[in-house]
């Protein structure tokens, strides 16, 4: 097992062993321990029986052997996962995608995470609705489907038809599911441990409370769909780019009703050709850094299961809970980082900006071909004005070096590097984009994207949908 692989298992354990160690303040929390350390067990029973099976195997069958005990593993971590939802399943989610280096068998175990959670029993999802709303779905509704279209970590999802004939996705949250994320988050002493092991000198008190506000925040359906609406006043009449409507008259603080979208999911494009792939990936891109740029807010849960795609780059993006909207200064930071590196090409003046902004600790010694080999490497799709494919060796790359293991080619920044509140967001674009891009073998001229993108340049489109957006943005659509 590789050292990334060691490092995944040993996050889940850490995780796993903080929550039974922590102290049970709450009910919820003590259940939440329970189970976990239930499941604990149940694999440590199951290693000590496959260790005694493999004695006096022979080499093919032990092969054999470690195939399926790696498969009958993914799939209890998956099922415990699935049926605690929270904080612990987005965990599950985020494992099966950012990393290639996990084991086959845990990513695809993983992957039904996206949207095939194992879903709640349908009158429960009755009863929330009734709750929020005031009466049983099928009174609320013209029609009402029991049967979900998607379940994650939050909420599940069904179809129904409003009594104005309008096809709605009705987002219903998991009863108790607030107290699970709470649970989850008091435990924040094992994150805390995990990661101070990854980066002895990191201060994790900023990057912990950022995740505590940013994942409370999704338990509050109304402030996701006020940041469903800002994206969709925004990207309205785009010609690639779409955003489900709230119906506001039909959604509280459990319950989110919106436009009911349609397409295919990011497993399908599997089969599609690369010329789709590439224009999918980039609609991607483009969302990524316009809405960041241009709107100052960024959807942070850019997983698969949160996109709908159709021919020619047409996207349709969901599950705004998680949204980050960034200061003045915030994103004047992030202009003058791309900008000194990627245009200026100023290394100093880069690492001092690093230093200023708490990303680098002072006195790291790190020489400027040093700090461009290491924080480069996120940049390296728009580095240099080409023609760039995001593999997945690259984004397991990228994965190895946010979260290093001892003996890292780069030990400074162990013990220099740290991650700033304002950056722990910005990092899902690290992770989440490139995985996504590099799943898709995504392909194009980034840089020339990006400089459409990047204020500090506002180039011209460089291609056929750049071209789409410019017109879109000189239209009254936009205004």
């Amino acid at each position: 097992m590789s050292g990334r692989r060691v490092a995944v298992v040993g996050l889940g354990a850490a995780v796993a062993a903080g929550v039974w160690l922590g102290r049970l303040r709450r009910s919820t929390r003590t259940r939440r321990n329970l189970e976990l350390a239930r499941a604990t067990s149940r694999l440590g029973a199951s290693a000590a029986a496959h260790r005694a099976r493999t004695v006096f195997a022979s080499a093919e069958r032990r092969q054999q052997l470690a195939a399926d005990f790696e498969l009958r593993t993914a799939e209890q971590v998956a099922a415990t996962l699935g049926n605690m939802k929270g904080a612990l399943m987005k965990l599950g989610q985020m494992a099966s995608y950012v990393d290639e280096s996990v084991p086959e068998a845990y990513r695809a175990a993983l992957a039904n995470l996206q949207q095939d959670a194992p879903p709640m029993a349908h009158e429960l999802a009755a009863q929330v609705v009734e709750q929020e709303l005031g009466a049983s779905p099928d009174r609320v509704f013209a029609e009402w489907d029991p049967v979900p279209i998607a379940a994650a970590s939050i909420g599940q999802v069904h179809r129904a038809i409003t009594r104005d004939d309008l096809a709605v996705a009705v987002k219903v949250q998991y009863p108790g599911v607030d107290e699970a994320i709470k649970a989850d988050l008091d435990n924040s002493d094992a994150i805390t441990g995990v990661l101070s092991l990854i980066f002895p000198g990191l201060d994790t008190k900023p990057l912990v409370q950022e995740l505590r506000d940013r994942l409370g925040e999704e338990l509050d359906y109304r402030l996701e769909a006020a940041n469903q609406k800002l994206f969709v006043d925004y990207y309205r009449g785009h010609p690639f780019i779409s955003i489900p409507k709230v119906v506001d008259e039909l959604s509280t603080q459990r319950v989110l009703t919106t436009e009911l979208a349609t397409g295919a999911r990011f497993s399908e494009l599997d089969g599609w050709s690369q010329e789709e792939r590439n224009l999918a990936g980039e609609a991607i891109f483009r969302f990524v850094f316009r809405s960041l740029y241009r709107m100052h807010a960024f959807n942070g849960d850019p997983h698969p299961g949160n996109y709908l795609f159709r021919p020619g780059g047409q996207v349709t993006f969901l599950d705004f809970g998680l949204v980050k909207r960034f200061t003045p200064d915030e994103i004047q930071l992030f202009e003058s980082m791309a900008e000194t590196l990627l245009v200026r090409r100023d290394i100093p003046g880069y690492r001092r900006i690093l230093e200023g902004a708490g990303v680098l600790k002072p006195g790291s010694g790190m020489s400027d071909e040093r700090t461009v080999e290491y924080f480069g490497y996120y940049y390296d799709s728009v580095l240099e004005d080409r023609t760039y494919t995001f593999t997945k060796e690259y984004a397991s790359a990228a994965v190895e070096r946010l979260l290093p293991t001892p003996g890292t080619e780069f030990p400074e920044i162990r013990k220099f590097g740290n991650m700033p509140a304002v950056l722990v967001i910005i990092q899902r674009i690290n992770l989440g984009m490139t995985a996504v891009l590099a799943h898709l073998d995504a392909t194009a001229n980034w840089r020339r994207i990006g400089e459409e993108l990047w204020p500090f340049v506002d180039g011209p489109p460089s291609t056929e949908l750049g071209r789409k957006e410019a017109a879109w943005l000189a239209s009254a659509d936009h205004e």
